[in-house]
Order: C-alpha cells, then structure tokens, then sequence
C-alpha cells in the first residue's frame, strides 16, 4: 500500500509556522546560499497565496509546501524546490518579476513561468465522446498533451514539479466528491503516469498509479492490498534479503554482476491481472530481480546459478536473448520459488541490452504505450532520462546541479487551438505555419492572428502552450513575401508547399483556358471534331490528364497544331477495313524537304535553314520561316518576341515551315529559366534532376537577388523534342524551394 513520508507538520499549524518548520527539517541538506534562497521564496509563498484554500480543504500555502517536500524527496536541488513554491507568484505585475528575477535569477523566473502556461493548459476539459473513433482522437490529444508538458520548458525539472504536484493532490483527493476524484484518477493514469514512464521517475510514476486506482476503485485497491498479507516495508526487507544471497553466490560464481531489485506495486499487480484474467495467486512477479552482468555468456551461467539456488517454474521462463522482441528487446526472464516458498520473477541482461531496454527503440514506455515516437522527441526523452538518473545517483550529501540548457531543449512546439486542440509545429514556426497546420484554405485566407488574446505579427515565433487564434478575409490570398526565407513568414516545408501548390494552381488555370482556345481554334481551322477525347490524347504525350494536355499548350511547352495533328490521326484500335484499297495519294509538289534541314518549307525545295538562335525551336514547336538574304529561311518560333516585332513589310518574308516527319534524333539547344528560393545545396538538386532527365547541359548563368533570398538561373539544355522539354520542367518544379520554372523565350 502507498505509504508517505512527509516533513510537513502534523496537526495542521498555520501557515507561516509551518514554512518555518519544513524549511528547518530540510537545511541540513543545502549549503547557505540554497538555505537563503529557500526561505527567501516562503516568504514569497505567504505573500503571494495569502489564506487562500482550495478545493482539497488545504491552503495554497500548504500544497506548495507538500509539493516541495515531494522533490526533497527525489533529492532535487535548492532552484526546483522553489519553483515549487512560489507556482503562481510570476507574472502578477512588473514589480514582482523584477525582484524575482533579482533574488533567484532568470533561469527560475522561466521556470515558474512555463508552471503557469502548464497550470492554465491543464484545467482544460476534454469533452466525452464515443465510439472507437472518439477514443482515437482521445489518445492523439493525450499523447499532444505530454509531448507538451515535455515541450513547454528547456528544464526538465519544470515536469518533475508537475508531476509532484499532481502526487499530492492524489493523496488528499480523498476529500474531494466522487465525480472530482474519478476526474483525477483518470487524467493521471493517461497522462501524468506514462509521463513519469518515460522519463524514468519510478518513485513517481509507482505512486501516481497506486494512488490513481486507489481513488478510482478503492474496493478493488483494498482487496489486492489484503490479499498481498504483507506491508509495502516487509516486502522490499524480503527483496534486501533475496538480493544479498544472490550477490553472494554470483560473486562465489565467478561472475561479476550489479544485481538490483522491487517488489511490484498495486497498480502492477492490477493491471496483469486485469490482463492475463487471472488472480493475484497466480502473478509471479510480484516480488522481481534484474541481473546485469557484462556478455551473454554471463547472462546464461547467472541464470544456471539462479536455477541452482531456487527451484524454477517451467511455464514461466522467456529467452528474449535467443529470441529477440520485435523492438529488439534482448534479456532472460524466469520466475522461481524463492525463501519461503515466495515467487520471484529474475531478468537477466547485459549492460548494453539495459541500456537498449532503457533509452533505445525498446524503452520501456515506447513499446508499452505503442506509439511511433519522431527521433528529436525521444532523444530529448532519452537525454532528461540520463540527467534524472545522475541526479539520482548523487551523494547522500550532494545536490543535483541544473541539466544543461542545448541538450534538453525541445525541437517542437505545442500550441493550442482556441478549441483547445493541441498542434505540434517545429520550433521558430510562425501563426502562418499554424493556420496551414489547421487548413489550407485558413492559410490561404489569413490576414492575422492573436496569441493568448493579443494580436501579433505573422512572423511572431511561437512557444509551447500559447492558444492561437487565426484572423482571416473571405477573398484573402497568399502573398509571395511568404516564400522569401529572408521576410520569415513560413518555418514549416508543408506550408512553403501549400503557398507554392496555390501559386502553381493560379497559373495553371490561366493555362488550361489559353491553351483550350488555342487547340479549339487550330482544331476548327483544320476542320477536325473540336472535342475530341483530351484524357486518350493526353497518354500520346505522356501526360496524365487532359488538364494537363491544355495546360501544357497554353504555356507553348506543346505546339497547338502538333496537338490538332494528332487529335485528327485516326487511333490504330479504331480503323475499321476499307471497302476497296484507296487510289494512290500523289505527293504533294509544294513541300518538300530540304537536304540540310529538320524541317519542311511550304512550296520551296532544296532551301538552306537554320534554327533560330533568339527562341531555338524544337520539334513539334510551331514554327514560322522567315526568308533572309544570304542565310536562306531562318526557323523560329511562332510565338518569337523577334517574329512579333516585324514590321508589316517584313512579314511579308515569312513563310509556312513545319517539322519533317522523322526529325533528327539530336538534341535541340533551348533555354530554361528557374527561380527558387537561395538555399544550400540547390544547384545540387537542380544538376541531378537534370542529369535524371537525361538532359545535357549547355550553359548556366546564375545571380542571387540578396533583398528577398531568391535564386534566378537561366540553362541552356539539349533536348529531343517539346514533350522531352516538358517532362525536364515538371522535372524541375517539384524540386523543393523552387518558385517558377519556364522556358525561355
């Protein structure tokens, strides 16, 4: 049964009595400058709380003071202690900051602060659903929450004193309505236990469950209490007495092994049976010893030793050393009759398959919760594990010094919805970031955001437990600012990719409708069904839609009359056999092909050409001749800024040119332009993607705009033809951080 400690005074004197009589039971501990410290914040703890008393029938000032002597229980230094006490003195007014911060620093200042965020986020009430889907969604806001208690704060010690508090309440819940007490019951064992779990506070987490059944089910604690027949005390004797026969006959033994031990708590005992559907006389672990020597070979001649001194049960003994867990969990468990006819469950392991049990993927709290834990959260679990657990293997005498600050601080943040839904967003994002995290289209139509009630800028930073609340315009839109890294607007790839798809969107719509009209207007010119199957002509370019057929026309990376030519070709799959073989079709006089070209000139033959250096054509482009003196008929593009530029008698030199049915399998040269946002590593991800293209390089020319971070680039590249072009570009876009991607014109 739980059983507590306290150096607190009974009965109840007054408050200011009883600061003075814990802070004299606790000096011997601390040397003179935490002494001062200590009584200089219960000083403050009476001036602050005053007579105030909760709902438990206790004062303010009492279960401060419990709280503390909770932490002087876990050996914790002089600073924890008291932010313990003076929870809910910070932020009353400038005055008292200041002259906190002046007598116990900054550091404890931030402490107390983060006490205060994590004190107002947990009165938040989560309201009762059903069905396994509202059970779900349950589990993902617990799991929010203690990643956020974990997140608030770079100290650790900041969740110890949550957890303590939340130990105290417990053992006075006693007092509160049946209702209120179930509540507590409930919220510990699904957020505040697994917590104390994973950060390895055995003390804590043992009583936060014990207490929690206790308080919810206070028969059923009472039963398996009795049915143990033994104190809490005589248990861990008889452990102390197993332990010190173990040692021995393994130190006779040769084998060099730290040997430790616990009996198992209520709670354990409950939930096992609950799980196996057995009684309390059929658990065999109640009483358990942990062997760690140093190889396997010691894991197996420790268990020979073991099985020598006490008789095992057969049906009770597991190789996880010959047969790994699933996570990779490696040790021996068996259960033998021990003194007095007692079970004893024994795990025996080395050192490094503790250490992989302990803070790898096998962490105790990692497989019992089942949870797939991001790498950055459980290194910052696994590093506020290890200083706990030097700050328990202190001295007697010794005080634990503060865990350092770069190694604890958390990669994320958790803010809260105005609903009071927790979100995870990386540290340094912004509202911004927030409002694509809840919804696109919140993004898109933001305009503002208050945070814990005040507006403030798009690029305001934000910290764990602020409650954001997103201002937005019915016809909003995303700016370009928000992609600069420079304006620091957007901390998060997903949102830089919303803004990104949405700019992509609008220009893709402006295409779709120019290249509908476009290909419509060569369709009716050419006299072919206007509406053929886009989707079926699409796969003839190797693209996927019909949308994206339109698209591609109108942005000129696929020539309309090329697109009409063969929309107009019969397909292969629906020719039906001719009545009778059609005449012989006589070749047409006015085309022929030029010796020395690609392309055919309408009504010349034999006609020196050559490809246009402004707007360097490539097959299936739509193409316009114009006839020089001296160089014969130079190619270019229709849409060529130099074609549109000719004066009315200059155009009277153009000429009709198409591409020759075989082109030359040779690469065209051809301009692509690109703008990207600057970062490390771009011109990398640009050349390989080209190289994965299988797209030759003829030329770069690179410049960085330094006011907005922007990269422009402009590369010469030999293709084969417009649909090779067109798969470089798409190619290019889905690079990350890259704006704009187009062909030069």
């Amino acid at each position: 049964m739980v059983q507590t400690t306290t150096n607190l005074p009974e009965p109840v004197e007054d408050d200011a009595a009883a600061v003075r009589h814990w802070l004299g039971r606790i000096a011997e501990r601390y040397d003179a400058d935490a002494r001062r410290r200590l009584a200089a914040a219960g000083e403050l703890l009476l001036e602050c709380h005053g007579n105030a008393l909760l709902d438990t029938g206790e004062s303010a000032v009492r279960h401060r003071l419990a709280t503390a002597d909770v932490l002087f229980g876990l050996r914790m230094d002089a600073d924890t202690l008291c932010a313990a006490l003076l929870q809910g003195c910070a932020g009353r007014d400038a005055a008292g900051a200041d002259r906190l911060t002046e007598t116990f620093g900054p550091a404890l200042v931030r402490m107390t602060e983060d006490l205060a965020r994590i004190e107002h986020l947990t009165r938040v009430e989560y309201v009762a659903e059903g069905g396994k889907r509202a059970a779900r969604n349950r589990q993902e806001r617990e799991e929010n929450l203690r990643r956020m208690l974990l997140g608030i704060g770079a100290d650790v010690r900041v969740v110890l004193v949550v957890l303590a508090e939340r130990v105290h309440l417990l053992r006075r819940s006693k007092v509160l309505p049946p209702e209120r007490r179930h509540e507590i019951a409930a919220d510990t064992r699904r957020v505040y236990a697994p917590l104390a779990n994973r950060l390895g506070v055995w003390q804590l987490k043992w009583e936060l469950e014990d207490l929690s059944l206790r308080a919810a089910e206070p028969e059923t604690y009472m039963r398996i209490a009795k049915a143990l027949a033994e104190r809490r005390n005589e248990r861990q004797d008889y452990i102390a007495r197993v332990l010190s026969v173990l040692r021995k006959e393994l130190a006779a033994a040769g084998i060099e092994a730290e040997v430790t031990g616990r009996p198992k708590h209520i709670y354990s005992i409950w939930r096992k049976m609950q799980r196996k559907g057995v009684d309390i006389d059929q658990i065999f672990d109640l009483r358990a010893v942990r062997v760690l020597v140093d190889d396997v070979p010691a894991c197996y001649s420790a268990l020979g030793v073991v099985h020598g001194l006490w008789a095992h049960i057969p049906s009770e003994f597991d190789d996880y050393i010959a047969t790994p867990k699933g996570n990779n969990y490696q040790s021996l468990h068996t259960a033998v009759v021990g003194p007095e006819d007692k079970p004893l469950e024994v795990q025996i392991r080395t050192h490094g398959m503790h250490r992989h049990a302990e803070y790898g993927v096998a962490a105790h709290w990692a497989y019992k919760e089942a949870k797939g834990h991001d790498p950055d959260f459980q290194h910052r679990v696994v590093s506020m594990r290890q200083w706990l657990e030097h700050a328990g293997d202190a001295d007697q005498g010794e005080e634990t010094t503060p865990p350092p600050n770069g190694e604890l601080t958390p990669a994320n943040v958790y803010v809260l919805t105005p609903q009071a839904k927790v979100v995870e967003l990386p540290r340094g994002a912004t509202p911004l970031d927030f409002a694509y995290a809840i919804h696109s289209e919140i993004g898109h139509r933001c305009r503002g955001a208050r945070v814990d009630g005040r507006m403030v800028p798009l690029t305001y930073q934000l910290k764990s437990g602020e409650t954001v609340e997103i201002l937005t315009q019915k016809n909003a839109q995303p700016s370009r600012d928000w992609l600069s890294a420079h304006h620091g607007y957007l901390a998060t790839a997903r949102a830089r990719n919303r803004v990104r798809q949405w700019f992509k969107q609008q220009d893709f719509d402006r295409h779709l409708a120019e290249g509908r009209t476009a290909l419509e207007r060569e369709l009716s010119r050419l006299g072919i069904d206007s509406s053929p199957h886009w989707d079926k002509l699409a796969e003839r370019f190797n693209l996927k839609t019909g949308e994206d057929l339109l698209a591609a026309v109108g942005r000129g990376d696929l020539a309309a009359g090329q697109v009409a030519r063969k929309a107009g070709e019969p397909r292969a799959d629906r020719r039906e056999p001719p009545d009778e073989l059609p005449a012989p079709r006589a070749t047409p006089p006015a085309r022929e092909r030029s010796a020395r070209s690609e392309v055919v000139v309408a009504g010349v033959g034999d006609l020196m050409t050559h490809m246009a250096a402004c707007c360097r054509p490539v097959p299936y482009d739509k193409l316009v001749g114009y006839v020089s003196v001296g160089r014969g008929v130079i190619v270019h593009r229709r849409n060529c800024r130099e074609i549109l530029k000719l004066s009315a008698d200059e155009r009277e030199r153009l000429v009709d040119v198409s591409w020759a049915e075989q082109p030359a399998e040779t690469g065209y040269p051809v301009g692509v332009e690109l703008s990207a946002a600057d970062r490390r590593g771009l011109l990398r991800d640009i050349s390989s993607a080209l190289a994965d293209a299988d797209a030759d390089v003829l030329g770069s020319d690179t410049r960085t705009d330094a006011n907005n971070d922007t990269a422009h680039m402009r590369f010469t590249i030999a293709v084969t033809d417009s649909a090779h072009l067109e798969r470089i570009i798409a190619r290019l876009k889905q690079l990350p951080d890259v704006l704009d991607v187009r062909r030069a014109q």
